[in-house]
């Protein structure tokens, strides 16, 4: 992907928005000055105007202890049947507030709170990202594959423009 666009303030959110609640999925990792670095599969449920990720977890899981302990974390987003990646390094807080719970609650999550959303062991994180990085197709998906197989059959130069689009995200 040879094609570079920085993007800024509304824009940087717009973007961060659009993967992230599009991929929906990403792992969560945190503790990482040491090895292995912990990283769980979780389900972002909201980007709020300022491009905050915010997460639902309980106040039993290790990842909470552990973002106590030190609050960095690193998401990776990816989702290659579009070919859209998304990186978001930041600090994460763990808030018990009740409305935002009420706020960003799905039926799904009682899968994990027996209690429902007024189980007292449901918390929401936010991180607030200090770093990201996007890669995506600027075409859409299929313009994207025809470039790559006119590119694989010799018809066009390799390095020419492939439709891909990258840039850091600063919000």
């Amino acid at each position: 992907m040879g094609n570079y666009k920085d993007l800024n303030n509304q824009e940087a959110i717009a973007k961060l928005k659009k993967l992230a609640e599009d991929i929906k999925i990403c792992l969560f990792c945190t503790e990482l000055t040491q090895l292995p670095i912990k990283s769980r599969p979780m389900s972002v449920l909201e980007v709020d105007e300022s491009g905050n990720l915010w997460f639902m977890s309980s106040s039993e899981s290790n990842k909470n202890f552990e973002i106590l302990a030190d609050n960095r974390v690193q998401l990776f987003f990816s989702k290659s049947a579009d070919n859209e990646y998304l990186s978001v390094f930041g600090t994460a807080t763990i808030f018990s507030d009740r409305a935002h719970i009420e706020e960003v609650w799905t039926p799904i999550a009682k899968a994990w709170f027996e209690e429902g959303k007024d189980d007292p062991k449901v918390r929401v994180i936010k991180v607030t990202p200090s770093d990201a990085y996007y890669w995506d197709t600027k075409d859409g998906k299929l313009i994207a594959l025809l470039k790559w197989a006119t590119a694989a059959a010799g018809l066009k130069d390799a390095k020419s423009d492939d439709g891909g689009i990258e840039g850091k995200i600063n919000i």
